[in-house]
């Protein structure tokens, strides 16, 4: 019999379904990254790069930190009563675009983001026996570029790549004793596109694309058990999804913005998990093919700016549904749908530099799960919950 354990590179996918982190900047957490047709600055780098070319003749710089945390998670079921451990981050991000370059008005972007972010612990037997911890750490570096196709058509594309580092630890009693350490990392690339339209001065249409991109990840466990102990090579591929966006803005006299967007992730390219160790026993014992069975998901963002002189209050709504199956969900990420609320605003200090705040809620569903068999999870996940505060500076030059 195969113990089921799970890389930390399956964390990054996981993670990206259920801790995404699309709030990368002041403007997107204050706005509950409904921030696509209406991006503008040094953050439209990262969210609409055809934007670009309606910033300021100027360069912009913008540095963030977003402190990120997650509650404890609770399950009620019938191997027991536990929580997983609260996890707190600190992320920081970095956006810069470029005055014109030339006649054309072309210009050119990079930003530095964390775009996704896991870390789940639980103490409990029963959890533990595939998620004692589950770490995951990943920055995207974004150069991009926006084009001017007309007064009113303007196209943008960036280049990603995407540096992944994780933890897994795991530690169970059947079939019988045995630990598992395993580390893994990479680095994979991918592309993003854009593309914007603006009719009238105060309708802003956009439309944005981010590529699936496959995770090669390379690592080595740590194992224990009565049949294969020490240090072994693991490699797992796993798919990072791609992304379609569908946003509009429009603009009203009294300086008030409203924009909303649609968004599709394709998430029924995730249909299994397959690990491979370069040690035949450990393969037999540790490694195994698990179903996931993912589909695709459907997220709605509202966002509202309202302008006055030196300030700008921002709020938004979203609604995020977790792709997960109830028959693959795991305690590595009890995930569910989510109600998403953001309130922020930025004071223009001079004409050079202005700052920001933005506070956001997370607040996930609570979830009956029923899985068949003996080992299947059957209880209540609730009270799941992340909370993320940006605070920022942009500098024009």
């Amino acid at each position: 019999m195969k113990i089921i354990v799970i890389s930390a590179v399956a964390a990054a996918t996981l993670m990206a379904g259920g801790y995404a982190i699309p709030e990368s900047s002041i403007n997107a957490t204050a706005l509950s990254a409904a921030y696509i047709a209406n991006a503008h600055g040094a953050d439209a780098a990262y969210y609409n790069p055809a934007a670009m070319v309606y910033n300021e003749d100027a360069n912009l710089l913008e540095v963030d930190a977003t402190y990120i945390g997650l509650s404890a998670i609770d399950f009620s079921g019938t191997t027991g009563n536990y929580s997983s451990k609260k996890e707190n981050f600190l992320v920081p991000s970095f956006h810069y675009t470029s005055k014109k370059l030339g006649d054309n008005g072309a210009r050119v972007g990079f930003s530095i983001v964390a775009p996704a972010g896991l870390s789940k612990r639980w103490d409990a037997t029963v959890p533990k026996a595939t998620a004692e911890e589950f770490t995951l750490q990943t920055i995207e570096f974004n150069p991009s570029m926006a084009i001017p196709l007309s007064d009113t058509v303007s196209m943008g594309v960036g280049f990603r790549v995407i540096s992944t580092s994780g933890i897994v630890k795991a530690k169970g009693t059947v079939p019988f004793n045995y630990s598992q350490n395993l580390t893994g990392d990479s680095i994979d690339y991918g592309y993003n596109l854009a593309l914007n339209y603006r009719p009238v001065s105060n309708i802003s249409l956009a439309a944005t694309y981010r590529s699936k991109i496959d995770l090669n990840v390379e690592g080595s466990a740590d194992l224990v058990s009565p049949v294969v102990n020490g240090n072994h090579t693991v490699s797992v591929t796993v798919p990072l999804p791609a992304t379609f966006n569908l946003a509009a803005a429009y603009s009203f006299g009294s300086g008030t913005t409203v924009e909303a967007i649609y968004e599709r992730t394709f998430w029924s390219a995730y249909k299994q998990l397959n690990f491979e160790y370069t040690n035949p026993t450990a393969d037999a014992v540790f490694g195994t093919i698990k179903p996931k069975n993912w589909k695709d998901t459907n997220t709605y963002r509202l966002g509202l700016t309202q302008k006055y002189d030196k300030w700008t209050a921002m709020a938004g709504v979203a609604y995020d549904e977790s792709p997960t199956p109830e028959s693959t969900l795991g305690y590595e990420l009890p995930d569910s749908d989510a109600w998403i609320a953001s309130v922020g605003g930025r004071y223009q200090i001079d004409k050079s530099w202005n700052i920001g705040l933005a506070g956001l809620v997370d607040m996930k569903e609570s979830r009956d799960v029923y899985q068949a068999g003996a080992t299947g999870i059957k209880g209540e996940f609730s009270n799941a919950r992340a909370y993320l505060v940006t605070a920022g500076i942009e500098y024009h030059f």
